[in-house]
């Protein structure tokens, strides 16, 4: 099975933001850019979002909560919305004490993947993004050459080693990791589930790329690992990718397609893995019994469209 063309972007995807890179060291105009009225300040504290009680994204004003970019650990520059600019700001270091009066003056901090999937899918994606650069400067504090303290430069977008013997310089990462869903080209496909997952919840297999492989190459060691099928690069086809700040992903979906074959679970990376029908997945009663994917995943997107298929 070959992807439908251009499909259409994933959840956290398609950020509706001017990332501005070619002015990012320009501090003057950065400063001019956060010090406007209209800048949007995006609170980050430990992982979670500032979320109303419809589910909604809360965008602060500058003029609203200024007090919180003087509270930050760290602020990130992250784009321009129709010439308003975007400031994420971390104040995970805050206390809960702390934190409280903040969430209760204009909604609540909660985790992103609990509200992801009913959230503006634009406003979701700005969330991820902010989510996924406070998670990398929390992690880079030190050079991982030398281990000296490094600085923030270019408006949040990279650390700086301040030794100068050293001066190395730091980007964001993001860690790229295959999922894949597998077919026989016909009816069935498999899915497997891990034990730390929710009671019945089933999804794609998936990995992290190693060092030295293609992402096809990737995509074939991952399936033989986990549940023994071999098969060739060229039944490996890229279907599309989505961000997972959950904490630093890059999700690149594939499909596969194998011969039938009874498949040997790896115990220590599934609980079990078996074949499904289409029809069995049609009938999925989603409960703790037997559930499909979240649904703001790309592997819920392989499920869905790989349904749509048959």
């Amino acid at each position: 099975m070959s992807p439908r063309k251009n499909p259409a972007p994933n959840f956290y995807a398609g950020v509706p933001l001017d990332r501005v890179d070619q002015r990012r060291a320009d501090s003057g105009y950065i400063e001019t850019l956060i010090n406007d009225p209209h800048c949007v300040i995006v609170p980050v504290w430990r992982a979670k979002h500032l979320i109303g009680e419809a589910a909604e994204a809360i965008w602060l004003q500058r003029t609203q909560a200024e007090h919180l970019i003087t509270l930050a650990r760290e602020s990130m520059f992250l784009g321009l919305r129709q010439e308003v600019a975007y400031l994420a700001v971390d104040l995970s270091h805050l206390e809960e004490p702390e934190i409280e009066p903040l969430a209760e003056a204009w909604g609540s901090f909660r985790d992103l993947r609990a509200v992801g999937p009913v959230m503006d899918r634009r406003d979701s994606a700005i969330l991820a993004y902010a989510r996924g650069l406070v998670h990398w400067h929390a992690r880079h504090g030190f050079c991982g050459v030398c281990g000296s303290p490094t600085v923030s430069e270019k408006a949040g977008h990279q650390r700086r080693c301040t030794n100068p013997r050293c001066a190395a310089v730091h980007f964001p990462r993001t860690d790229p990791a295959v999922i894949m869903l597998i077919h026989d080209g016909g009816e069935r496909c498999v899915l497997g589930r891990q034990a730390i997952w929710p009671p019945g919840m089933h999804s794609t297999l998936a990995g992290f790329v190693e060092p030295g492989e293609s992402l096809e190459e990737a995509v074939a060691r991952e399936i033989y690992e986990e549940v023994g099928l071999k098969i060739p690069v060229e039944e490996v086809f890229y279907h599309s990718s989505q961000p997972w700040p959950f904490p630093s992903s890059i999700m690149l979906g594939f499909y596969a397609r194998a011969e039938f074959a009874a498949l040997e679970t790896a115990e220590d990376e599934l609980e079990s893995a078996e074949w499904f029908t289409r029809e069995q997945l049609r009938r999925s009663p989603e409960d703790e019994t037997f559930r499909l994917p979240r649904r703001d995943s790309i592997a819920r997107r392989l499920v869905n469209d790989w349904l749509a298929e048959g």
